[in-house]
């Protein structure tokens, strides 16, 4: 069924409203790769065992990682009326005195995580219900406290291989709204206003990118995301894509509309198959509701997207190496200029962005540049995501908003403890460790380039007083060495 107009989108809206909040107990297990590597898959199959052995009308279904993913594996109890609890470290032995009792408030009091009353998805807004006193709020924790959920938003809460779910929480209005009421040009510089800025490590605004692509004229664009994330230790771009795969179709469609492309790529490592299992399959829902491909949404707009699983290389996620990678070449980095605006994929205007960066296009263009770019600081608007991980209690993937200090990431999101913490890594290869002296220091572009580091794609790996920081550099230098592709002097014959 194709979407032709608001009706149809209404009635899948409301369709997906009744499997987020259906007549009956809903259980949502956390399948993200951090659930599944926790055991989630196995618990998952211990409750789908129950239920049919049983015959119990209760609604089961996959979410991707909301985040906490130290206490996974994750499990949503929604009962009509009362708050989403969240249990943590959920085993499958658990399982059938979970759905024994999913009814008693004394038994979730002692499994519960957090609650969440009601839940603000930026393009629409969900209301569970009230009650379970006891239990913290999810913004009480230390772990989500000063936490901003933009780009994360629907991230474990609705299921990834369910469009229906993403209609629900407003996905693909803002689509829908742009294709039949604002121009190009207005989407450009809505996009410009919210001061977002490269997430993939360069902080290049993305709104000038945009806007230098719209005014080339050609027979031919493309629009990329760049989904390689080659850092050893993040999982940001991943974890988004396999939560929330919608969320960047619907991006880059916008952005696909403003600079005039009609073909899409997402160029996403091989060593990734859940979150390109998930794609894929979000790409055909899209295309067969009208979402991708010939005139959507009856618009007379046509745009699609198609997937190139890379080799792994580490240079392949340099933007000109990417476009050889794509083309069937050796990975290799291009001269610049020409710029991929100018000539990029296959020697025609390319705009690529990494995954965060196109997912945060939705809800700017929704609630508009200016609300977003309140959220940072002056210069970089809006939140950055982080993989938070190392010598701390609370690891996970993080969202907070520009601006914030690494003292509170460390300390208060992460839980680390004073005495022991040593330094951050962050920015991956090409980024570096800050010392603890430097903690102060606020999380944006221009503060962390003055320590010499760069913010890169969201690793964040903390290091107490028992790792040693010459073995640190020694991984990176011999990580980049082999890594090279050799073309540079300085790289080839520096290491």
């Amino acid at each position: 069924m194709k979407i032709t107009d608001p009706q149809i989108l209404n009635n899948l809206k409301e369709k997906g409203l009744k499997k987020l909040l259906p007549g009956k107990p809903r259980i949502a297990v956390g399948m993200g790769n951090c659930g599944i590597g926790n055991g989630s898959q196995e618990l998952y199959l211990a409750f789908s065992k129950i239920l049919q052995k049983k015959k119990i009308d209760i609604s089961l279904v996959k979410v991707g990682c909301f985040g906490f993913c130290s206490q996974e594996p994750l499990v949503n109890i929604y009962i009509p009326g009362k708050p989403l609890i969240i249990l943590n470290k959920v085993l499958s032995k658990d399982a059938e005195k979970i759905i024994n009792n999913i009814d008693k408030e004394e038994f979730l009091l002692k499994k519960s995580l957090c609650k969440i009353e009601k839940w603000d998805h930026l393009t629409s807004q969900i209301h569970y219900g009230e009650g379970f006193n006891e239990i913290p709020h999810w913004n009480e924790i230390s772990f989500f406290k000063g936490q901003k959920k933009i780009v994360l938003r629907n991230c474990g809460l609705i299921n990834p291989e369910d469009i229906e779910e993403y209609i629900a929480v407003g996905g693909y209005s803002t689509l829908y709204n742009v294709l039949k009421g604002l121009t190009p040009e207005k989407v450009v510089e809505e996009v410009k206003n919210s001061k977002l800025r490269g997430r993939g490590g360069a902080g290049f605004p993305t709104g000038i990118k945009w806007e230098i692509m719209r005014k080339v004229v050609s027979d031919k664009k493309y629009i990329i995301c760049n989904a390689h994330e080659g850092d050893p230790g993040t999982f940001v771009n991943r974890s988004e894509i396999e939560s929330d795969p919608h969320m960047l179709l619907e991006g880059m469609a916008i952005g696909a509309f403003a600079v005039g492309a009609d073909e899409g790529i997402i160029y996403i490592h091989t060593e990734s198959p859940l979150p390109v299992e998930r794609l894929k399959n979000a790409i055909q829902q899209a295309k067969n509701y009208g979402l991708l491909g010939e005139n959507i949404l009856n618009s007379g707009f046509n745009f699609d997207i198609h997937i190139v699983e890379s080799g792994g290389a580490f240079i392949c996620g340099e933007e000109t190496a990417l476009f050889e990678s794509i083309e069937g070449k050796i990975g290799k980095p291009r001269i610049k200029p020409p710029f991929p605006a100018q000539k990029g994929v296959y020697d025609k205007p390319t705009n690529i962005n990494n995954v965060e960066t196109w997912c945060n296009v939705p809800v700017i263009v929704a609630k508009g540049g200016n609300w977003f770019a309140e959220i940072g600081t002056v210069n970089s608007g809006g939140t950055k995501v982080f993989s938070l991980v190392g010598k701390i209690e609370n690891k996970g993937l993080i969202e907070v908003p520009l601006g914030t200090s690494l003292k509170t990431v460390v300390y208060n999101i992460g839980s680390g403890k004073s005495k022991n913490i040593k330094s951050v890594e962050i920015g991956g290869p090409a980024g570096g460790c800050i010392p603890q002296k430097f903690f102060n220091t606020i999380l944006d572009y221009e503060s962390i380039a003055k320590l010499g580091v760069i913010l890169g794609s969201g690793e964040m790996v903390i290091m107490d007083k028992d790792d040693c920081m010459v073995d640190v550099a020694r991984f990176f230098v011999e990580f980049n060495a082999s890594e090279s592709c050799g073309k540079c002097v300085p790289c080839r014959e520096g290491l």
